[in-house]
């Protein structure tokens, strides 16, 4: 049966699975174990690096695990939930979860697999930062939950990481970690999440946000320079001009920013007339919907060329972000010469890039062109996954992040937890020795 996820990875297995308890999970592991059946487990297929794209053997759907469960400070969540679920539920008791990926149909365990993040990771961090305690189940059909500080039992040294806020590519290996920072982002290559202690946070009493729009992009970024520490400032969004263009707004350039209590901006440049400001709940949904309708417009310019999703996932310290940009638009007007846009957390100094060819040669054009982006990002101490992980489309960014010796240590863990290599084939690893 084919499977594709939204970036149109095309997908195949030869049976899929939907077990409804850890025991039938278990056991379905257990069987494949023997059969060296490769296994591939499957969220909402929300992602866009095709890692619940199967390329054979079994697949294994994780719908059924639903329990969802709010207590004062945190909640427990089966990895079939739908973060927008999460989401409501938080909130029907006066409480919130942080993390706040674009895409609020995702499943929370692909949020757990990805390290998922979003614009509000600008002040409260990705996913793995509110994790309490993770059940799993691995290829040996063992069924184990890990809390937060139980450290792992191997050795395994410290690699390098970037100098960004947002990561989400590779194991982040360190002697003594814990084991659920290890699992969460891990891209289901070592075991399968099936349930999840999480973290939740009292609800603000008071929210403003806004959609800022300026005559210029110098001015927008020179904007992001001076917002950065404001107090309570958890969102800071930026949208380019072919942004603005796509969503039928006739200025230069947006930011779109959040914060807990009255916004307190220094609106210099700004068009601040013409810039909206949301003054309840139904506002702040409408310009949620609004930066989430960016990215759907986007896919399905993409999804209409008949290509699958070209864009980039890299982020580079946060004092780096307006440079990162200037770069991208040099690199993109002077070797790619085809429409794009640029969005995203420039907060974090994370922002997307998205391409639209219309034929073969510029599909195969734009895609060197946006790979060759990744040096000059890691050279900047940044990284080539920011939140959506790597997946089998962008597997072969890890050897521009890493070194081998580094890469090689990743792999002796995944052998440590997989050793026939079946679960997630070809997500993130290849199965070198």
């Amino acid at each position: 049966m084919e499977i594709r996820d939204v970036s149109g990875y095309p997908g195949h297995a030869k049976q899929l699975f939907s077990p409804r308890d850890e025991e039938e999970l278990a056991e379905i592991l257990k069987r494949a174990s023997a059969d060296r059946e490769p296994v591939t487990v499957m969220g909402a297929l929300t992602g866009l690096t095709g890692g619940a794209s199967p390329q054979g053997g079994w697949a294994i759907s994780m719908a059924k695990f639903r329990r969802l469960e709010i207590q004062p400070g945190r909640a427990r969540v089966g990895a079939g939930i739908a973060l927008k679920e999460l989401q409501s539920a938080a909130a029907a008791s006066g409480q919130f979860y942080a993390p706040d990926p674009t895409e609020n149909t995702a499943s929370l365990g692909g949020n757990l697999a990805a390290n998922a993040s979003g614009s509000r990771s600008f002040l409260y961090g990705a996913t793995r930062r509110h994790v309490l305690a993770l059940r799993v189940v691995g290829m040996d059909g063992r069924i184990a939950e890990y809390r937060r500080g139980m450290a792992i039992d191997f050795d395994v040294p410290r690699i390098p990481l970037p100098k960004t806020t947002k990561h989400s590519a590779g194991y982040p290996l360190a002697p003594g970690m814990d084991f659920v920072d290890l699992f969460v982002g891990s891209e289901g290559t070592l075991a399968i999440v099936t349930e999840a202690e999480l973290q939740l946070l009292p609800a603000p009493k008071e929210i403003m946000m806004g959609v800022v729009f300026f005559p210029s992009e110098d001015l927008a970024l020179e904007a992001v320079e001076r917002w950065r520490p404001a107090p309570g400032l958890r969102m800071l969004e930026f949208l380019d001009p072919g942004s603005l263009e796509m969503m039928e707004e006739p200025h230069r350039a947006a930011l779109i920013v959040e914060q807990e209590g009255e916004i307190d901006l220094d609106m210099k440049g700004a068009l601040e007339d013409k810039s909206w400001f949301a003054t309840s709940a139904a506002d702040r949904e409408r310009f949620r919907r609004f930066r989430h309708a960016l990215g759907e417009r986007a896919n399905e310019r993409i999804r209409r060329g008949g290509f699958m999703k070209l864009g980039t996932d890299y982020a580079v310290p946060r004092e780096r972000g307006r440079e990162i940009v200037q770069l991208y638009h040099k690199t993109l007007d002077g070797d790619l010469k085809l429409p794009y846009v640029i969005y995203g957390h420039i907060g974090d100094a994370h922002v997307h890039i998205n391409t639209f060819p219309a034929t073969k040669q510029e599909f195969d054009r734009a895609k060197a062109v946006l790979e060759g982006l990744a040096y000059p990002v890691v050279a900047m101490g940044g990284t080539v996954g920011a939140e959506h992980g790597l997946g089998k489309r962008k597997a072969h960014l890890l050897s521009i992040q890493y070194r081998p010796d580094a890469i090689e240590a990743m792999r002796a863990v995944k052998r440590r937890f997989d050793p026939q290599w079946l679960l997630g084939r070809g997500n993130l690893l290849s199965e070198a020795s």
